[in-house]
């Protein structure tokens, strides 16, 4: 296939003697180029290449390490292009610079998905160059030539030139218009199961974690915040601390109070002891049951429509045989096991962050702000993440440690502590979920309503709005909802507000997950009311030759789903489409003196082509864990305005000897990538508790699941 380089989609060639070719890869936000593009600032640099003359290749990544594998797979796909011979490649994780990286916003499973042409267009344009500059050096047609290994080859003699022997020739060369991408199946690297570049910094300690900087001259601090939402600071006795050898200094910032000290644990043991007077505010009173009256109170009436479909009114009216059912989400602390941190230096002239953040560009433009400095003197460095979740798009926790530097004047080391951490997160919603569908005289789905209530993370973080206002659809609250996939012949999905003082935002997965929950555990509610089998159920609703059909299928046919018996063990089977994948489960679900143990999963997998086949599956498997913890153990509850929850020991997840066999089976494609991040995680609490129900006879409307669901 052909691709046509646009004026301004281009390659910037910079020569340097003896530093090899550099390639900065100026590239668009979206794939539609177009020659009508005036403004060069559309086009925002991903990733840059540097040829060294030893024919090693250095990739910088513009997106944040945090465990899903970017810093191997994105290079894989620049390194299929370009034909490198990846033992040379080296990669590196790219410091904040939205002019050269662009947008290196990490998260909603967007990495690949939003990189694959791009990154395939810049390989294959380096790979052209390096043809036409070995091409003009033998005086031949550049079409006699080929590429394999990170060398041009003569087809007719023979001859050969390393990379990194073109290096000063090829920047000599113009940019082509026209590059070839490869087919699919010429790949040599996309496909495999390459090792990821990460993990032998991480086996021998040299992989630099936030929590590992260290700098001369460095104090540390740690920050305590109201316990009650929106509550401020009235006064502290510093005199309580007093007996704590080794506090510096304690002063107000902007969100809280900073405990500055000669090292971390002092800093945590007198933040735990300083005696502190909060003024708590309106919100004192707020717990879990008043928030629960809203979402109810909301639920009674209809909200913005966010999906319509037929005549739902005359469906339901019509039928005999009617389902209804409310189910309930909690909210979900993100709980990564590196807790909040940062180090900051801020200077006079110039400010340093260390940070394990999702979201470097919007980090070094608020710290620019507190600083008062110009952007291009905050000097932001993007360490490896010790889990996001979506909690690291939220750069509370760098401010902190700029604000509390500018104060010290020197280098700060900021940690926030686990419980801090935990009770002020940016939490995933609460939500509520009203269904109703209808069952024709031949047992089949003809009417399907879904009410989804919850407070909005878009009104809440993005688009701030004045309360109270008129009803208004939050498009990110119903995903998942609002595009079921299932052909249902009249659909209504609405959308109720019901905003409250607790801080929500991006959570693995986000909104998926609860309206994911709904969806699969009505339609096997269902498929019980029209007499038939959950899979066959579904099935009859998924277009034939679908992706939808294909998971779906493969997974039953992998955990023999017809034909599974076990005196133990019941199943539970479920479908979610999210971040543009295809994702089907089979849980497997033993029920036994009142403890529910989730033995095996199945999971059938769509993402397109998939870059590296043991990342996808890791992934996938991660997102499963992560998901039965909230299936199953953990939630988040409030009273007296504040986070009952404090650390692992009342916030529970699951447990190594608790975390069942997990099969991903990946379907082999031609369409492009799509995410793996958190598509697998919608489909495991609906598959668990579909289970249970076959094991218990107990509907399950509410996670996470007790003993009180079951019993």
């Amino acid at each position: 296939m052909n691709n046509i380089m646009d004026r301004r989609d281009f390659i910037r060639v910079v020569s340097t003697t003896g530093s090899g070719l550099v390639l900065g890869l100026y590239l668009p936000y979206t794939n539609k180029l177009n020659g009508k593009t005036k403004a060069a600032t559309i086009f925002e640099p991903n990733v840059w290449i540097k040829v060294h003359p030893d024919n090693s290749v250095l990739i910088m990544v513009g997106k944040s390490e945090m465990g899903q594998g970017v810093l191997t797979s994105l290079p894989m796909i620049i390194a299929e292009e370009m034909d490198l011979d990846w033992s040379t490649v080296k990669v590196q994780q790219a410091p904040a610079d939205k002019d050269k990286y662009g947008s290196q916003m990490t998260g909603g499973s967007r990495s690949i998905a939003s990189s694959w042409k791009k990154l395939r267009k810049a390989g294959a344009t380096a790979r052209e160059m390096m043809i036409s500059a070995a091409a003009k050096e033998w005086g031949v047609p550049a079409g006699d030539c080929m590429t394999k290994a990170s060398y041009v080859i003569h087809n007719m003699s023979n001859r050969k030139m390393s990379y990194g022997s073109l290096t000063e020739k090829a920047s000599q060369v113009p940019v082509p218009r026209r590059v070839s991408l490869k087919n699919p199946k010429q790949f040599s690297i996309i496909g495999k199961n390459i090792k990821r570049k990460d993990t032998q910094p991480k086996l021998n300690g040299k992989a630099q974690f936030s929590m590992d900087v260290q700098l001369e001259g460095m104090v540390y601090a740690t920050v305590v915040r109201s316990p009650v939402f929106g509550g401020k600071l009235k006064s502290f006795d510093e005199a309580s601390v007093s007996d704590i050898q080794g506090v510096i200094k304690i002063f107000e910032i902007e969100d809280g109070l900073a405990i500055v000290a000669r090292s971390i644990w002092v800093a945590i043991k007198a933040g735990k002891k300083l005696k502190i007077t909060w003024d708590k505010g309106e919100n004192d009173s707020l717990d879990s049951n008043k928030i629960k009256k809203l979402l109810v109170e909301k639920s009674k009436k209809q909200g913005a429509i966010a999906h319509k479909k037929g005549n739902v009114k005359k469906a339901i009216k019509s039928s005999d045989n009617q389902v209804e059912a409310v189910y309930e989400s909690p909210f979900q602390a993100h709980a990564t096991m590196e807790p909040m941190n940062c180090t900051a230096d801020v200077q006079k002239n110039k400010c340093r962050i260390w940070a394990a953040t999702q979201a470097p560009a919007r980090a070094q433009k608020k710290a620019a702000k507190i600083t008062g400095l110009p952007i291009k003197k905050v000097e932001l460095n993007v360490t490896y993440l010790g889990g996001g979740f979506g909690r690291r798009s939220m750069n509370d926790f760098v401010n902190d440690a700029v604000e509390i530097s500018m104060v010290m004047e020197k280098p700060v080391k900021m940690v926030w502590t686990r419980e801090e951490d935990m009770q002020h997160d940016y939490y995933r919603p609460t939500s509520l979920h009203v269904m109703k569908g209808a069952i024709d005289n031949e047992n089949h789905l003809t009417a399907w309503t879904h009410r989804v209530v919850a407070p909005s993370i878009l009104f809440s973080q993005l688009v701030k709005m004045p309360f109270p206002f008129k009803e208004k659809l939050d498009i990110i609250s119903v995903e998942g909802a609002k595009n079921i996939r299932y052909d249902i012949p009249n659909i209504l999905v609405d959308y109720r507000m019901a905003n409250t003082p607790v801080p929500v935002g991006w959570w693995r997965s986000v909104y998926d997950s609860q309206n994911a929950f709904a969806n699969e555990c009505f339609m096997d509610e269902l498929a019980e009311a029209a007499g038939k089998d959950p899979v066959e159920f579904r099935l009859e609703l998924l277009p034939k030759s679908s992706r939808e059909r294909n998971v779906l299928n493969l997974v039953a046919k992998k955990a023999n789903w017809k034909t599974f018996n076990s005196e133990s063990y019941y199943q539970g089977v479920s479908f979610h489409k999210s971040f543009g994948t295809y994702v089907a489960q089979v849980a497997r679900v033993s029920v036994k003196d009142n403890i529910i143990k989730v033995g095996e999963i199945h999971c059938a997998v769509d993402c397109g082509i998939v870059i590296n086949p043991s990342i996808v599956e890791a992934q996938i498997s991660g997102a499963i864990i992560y998901g039965l913890s909230a299936a199953l153990k953990s939630k988040i509850t409030v009273s007296n305005g504040r986070i009952d929850q404090s650390n692992f020991d009342d916030f529970d997840v699951l447990r190594m000897d608790e975390t069942p066999k997990i099969h991903v089976y990946l379907i082999e494609s031609d369409a492009a990538p799509t995410g793996v991040g958190e598509p697998g995680l919608p489909p495991a609490a609906p598959a668990v508790a579909n289970a249970v129900y076959a094991a218990t006879g107990k509907r399950i409307r509410r996670l996470p699941i007790t003993i009180q669901d079951i019993n």
